[in-house]
């Protein structure tokens, strides 16, 4: 059985169609990707997943149960988590308060425990510290803790974010565009990452243009071109479909398409 299911959503703008008709899912500790040239509307689709757009067509199932349009805060609730394309860290937090704010979420403390600082609420900001701990160093960013945030690397604080995200405790985790703006060694390690966390069980949604990370870790990848689905399949398939090749990879690069499906 699936953990999310997307079924025929869309959404138009001003009477531009942005997301028509896409369909697909994803299952317990799969990685699948979405891809596609810019603009084909990968941001937007997460947006309507992740709540922070209502589609104006189709169905969201997460679990076998209706969340189309449901608040982020909810879907959290629910098992699902989401980075975004631009960080969204607090730079003058440590990386260990930024983790921490993510456990904060899922807690039903009393705000007047927290003001006095009753043993309770000290009990519990402990105990998300410790989580947060064991996260960063999950991420490899266990030497960081302490360090603000805005010290940090990029790539850094591309895994910060994961980890963050990791802390309000997902089934299915939306990542987009985890490696944009990292470096050939900060995206290997974004790739093992990304690939640890499924195998954990995660479930992962990624939108990420390194398509030779995509090949690697994808169980299964969709391809939007100008808002609807044009192909979807695993790593080898996708590589040698000609509307991709086409759309995404350009005229003429079948060969290069070859690579990556060697990769």
């Amino acid at each position: 059985m699936s953990l999310l299911d997307v079924k025929n959503v869309g959404i138009s703008f001003g009477g531009l169609r942005a997301v028509h008709d896409v369909s697909f899912a994803v299952r317990e500790g799969e990685i699948v990707s979405v891809i596609g040239p810019n603009g084909a509307g990968k941001t937007t689709l997460f947006n309507m997943l992740s709540g922070v757009y209502q589609p104006q067509q189709g169905e969201v199932l997460l679990n076998n149960e209706p969340v189309t349009g449901m608040a982020p805060h909810l879907l959290a609730r629910r098992g699902m988590s989401r980075t975004f394309q631009n960080l969204q860290v607090f730079p003058a937090m440590t990386a260990l308060e930024n983790v921490a704010t993510g456990f904060h979420l899922q807690e039903n403390g009393s705000l007047l425990a927290d003001l006095l600082g009753l043993p309770s609420a000290r009990r519990r900001t402990k105990r998300s510290e410790d989580q947060a701990r064991e996260l960063l160093e999950r991420v490899g960013l266990g030497r960081a803790a302490e360090f603000e945030a805005g010290s940090l690397s990029y790539g850094s604080l591309k895994r910060l974010e994961i980890a963050r995200a990791l802390a309000l405790g997902p089934k299915l985790l939306l990542l987009d565009e985890p490696a944009a703006g990292c470096n050939a060694v900060e995206t290997e390690e974004i790739e093992k990452l990304v690939a640890e966390v499924a195998g954990s069980g995660i479930a992962i949604l990624l939108v990420e243009h390194d398509m030779k990370m995509v090949m690697r870790i994808s169980n299964q990848i969709v391809v939007l071109d100008h808002g609807e689905k044009i192909a979807e399949g695993v790593p080898a398939e996708i590589a040698s479909h000609p509307r991709v090749i086409e759309a995404y990879l350009g005229a003429g690069a079948k060969e290069e398409a070859a690579k990556y499906a060697e990769c």
